[in-house]
């Protein structure tokens, strides 16, 4: 069991600290919020707790202190009574407004600090009895009157924290208005019910002792629920700051695959008409693959290919429109792809026109209808527009060499 408890609660502790440094980014523009300063505290009390927790910690506080179980006892306050109450503060200042979270917030930390009195209290009163060091102090010593009162005031603490944080979470995620804030209030639910279940467990060994029973027989069950309940409240408290950037990564990864499938066609167009490019960009291949902000790049990318059909438009021939209409007809195509084979052609045509005779241009006569520069529709389905376009351009000989047809 040693075995197991130094090595899930080591990365506990790892946990709760990169969910303090995280959460550390934001003091400089909230530092006047109550909400993110008792995150702050319950994380770090979390992360004390779960150090302490690691057997070699424990011993080793013990032994530099000469105070048997001091290590313990900084466990249970750290890890049970004080981020419990922070992390209900924090609760409360996110559903309540300010007056009501503020009054609650007193009255937690009023019970809080008495039930950390009262176990200080009892701590030291065992300690007067006690035979040195318990690897188990709770277990070992259940059955000790002064310790049993520690052990039921310190899951009454930390149990009924954890029964309010399932009911508020449960009780405001069903109507909190942002998807975010929801998804983190069920998740922080989740991981205060693995922290009920250790609780249960926890008062479960007073009675065990009282039957004969050796409650370490189930002691496993201890590392697994801590594990899960700081798994799930990291989750769920800092959801609602990095659950709207994580929602928005699929879409940037569609937009990437789209900026880069349009480079081909964008850069045909601006070697034609550089001025269309707004912000000129190296074209170096990391610099492709590393745009910066790609939704904006992406935009970019699909003004400038539009002004470049606007650009070109006097150079695209109707009979070139006709006659590559009739041939995409004959190689089976239709809808889209028959239409965007048709402007790949006659934008192909239009680049090899300007660029033999600069002063050349079409007369303008009545053609068939042909979506020269876009599509109707919103912006995605101009994206999707200029992507078929792109695929059938790409198929085509570059503008300045003849087809070998």
């Amino acid at each position: 069991m040693l075995e197991v408890k130094s090595t899930v609660f080591p990365l506990c502790t790892a946990l709760c600290v990169l969910v303090l440094l995280y959460k550390l980014r934001d003091v400089r523009a909230h530092r006047t919020d109550p909400a993110l300063l008792a995150l702050l505290i319950a994380f770090s009390c979390k992360a004390a707790s779960f150090a302490l927790s690691t057997p070699s910690v424990s011993q080793a506080v013990d032994g530099r202190t000469g105070i048997p179980d001091l290590g313990a006892l900084g466990i249970h306050l750290f890890g049970g009574v004080a981020s419990s109450a922070a992390i209900l503060i924090a609760i409360a200042y996110w559903v309540y407004p300010p007056q009501e979270a503020r009054r609650k917030a007193f009255w937690r930390l009023l019970s809080s600090a008495l039930c950390a009195a009262v176990m200080v209290t009892m701590w030291f009163v065992a300690h007067s009895g006690a035979q040195g060091r318990a690897t188990h102090y709770l277990l070992q010593q259940a059955h000790r009157p002064p310790v049993a009162i520690y052990l039921l005031v310190y899951v009454t603490a930390f149990g009924s924290g954890m029964v309010e944080i399932i009911r508020l979470c449960r009780r405001f995620g069903r109507v909190a208005g942002r998807q975010w804030l929801r998804r983190g209030l069920y998740a922080t639910g989740i991981g205060a019910g693995a922290y009920l279940i250790y609780c249960i467990h926890r008062a479960t060994a007073v009675l065990a002792v009282q039957f004969g029973l050796d409650p370490l027989r189930w002691e496993l069950l201890t590392p697994l629920a801590n594990g899960l309940g700081i798994l799930f409240l990291s989750v769920g408290l800092t959801m609602p700051s990095w659950g709207p950037t994580a929602s928005d990564v699929p879409r940037k990864v569609r937009n990437f695959i789209s900026y880069q499938r349009l480079q081909p066609l964008w850069r045909a167009l601006c070697k034609a008409h550089p001025h269309i490019v707004l912000e000129p960009q190296q074209s170096a291949p990391l610099v492709r693959m590393m745009p910066g902000n790609i939704n904006y790049r992406l935009y970019r990318e699909v003004i400038e290919i539009q002004d470049g059909l606007l650009a070109l438009r006097p150079y695209m021939d109707p009979a070139v429109t006709a006659s590559a209409r009739e041939t995409a007809v004959l190689a089976g195509l239709s809808g889209r792809a028959l239409q965007a084979a048709v402007q790949a052609t006659v934008l192909s045509q239009a680049l090899r026109a300007e660029r033999a005779d600069p002063g050349l241009r079409v007369p303008e006569v009545p053609a068939p209808r042909e979506p020269y520069l876009r599509e109707s529709g919103d912006y995605a389905t101009e994206v999707a527009w200029l992507l078929s376009v792109a695929r059938a351009f790409s198929r085509l000989p570059p503008p300045g060499q003849r087809s070998s047809s």
